[in-house]
């Protein structure tokens, strides 16, 4: 019979692993909607409060990542994801497909993780 490999949870540091997992996802969530926000820009589709409304959003979010970052000591690098073909989606969106288009693109990319 094999040892079983059991996880071995630090106390002193389960909170902020835990921010650092959750500020990951928000920091993915939050690059996607400015990406979509540029789009809209963009195109033209928004009205100007529109576009101040978005932008002072997300200023506003990155504010707030800022801070929750400093007040459990991490830096940006810390909350980068290695995450395979949805990189690819990311940092070369095509500006030819239309939003569901890409949205279809992300999910499958994303399953594939």
């Amino acid at each position: 019979m094999t040892a079983r490999k059991r996880l071995e949870f630090e106390p002193d540091t389960v909170e902020r692993d835990l921010v650092k997992l959750v500020l990951t996802v928000v920091e993915l969530l939050r690059q996607l909607m400015e990406r979509q926000a540029v789009r809209r820009f963009d195109t033209g589709d928004l009205t100007e409060e529109q576009e101040e409304r978005i932008g002072l959003t997300l200023m506003l979010l990155d504010d707030r990542m800022t801070e929750l970052r400093e007040r459990y000591g991490l830096r940006p690098e810390d909350l980068n994801l290695d995450l395979g073909p949805l990189d690819a989606c990311l940092l070369n969106p095509s500006p030819s497909l239309r939003d569901v288009d890409e949205t279809r693109m992300l999910y499958s990319a994303f399953n594939k993780i």
